[in-house]
């Protein structure tokens, strides 16, 4: 669904205390997130406001915030 939210707390919600400990204690953790929820910020912007946009570009952006994503997740597991 176009413009639904896709931040780090809203894809993990039974790992919300563990993303909130991980935000203040790693800074990588942190720095990863942070660009997570900065770029799906974006993207839903893009999406809801219908802004012009090319493709390419646009399919990058959602790439790069699965990349993210996965790296994210696969931290969360390591500290689980």
């Amino acid at each position: 669904m176009l413009g639904e939210n896709h931040s780090i707390h809203h894809e993990f919600p039974e790992q919300h205390d563990l993303i909130d400990r991980l935000v203040v204690e790693n800074l990588h953790f942190k720095k990863i997130v942070d660009e997570y929820n900065l770029l799906d910020k974006e993207i839903r912007g893009i999406e809801m406001r219908d802004s012009p946009i090319d493709d390419v570009t646009f399919n990058q952006m959602k790439k790069k915030r699965g990349q993210l994503k996965d790296e994210a997740y696969q931290m969360l597991l390591k500290h689980s």
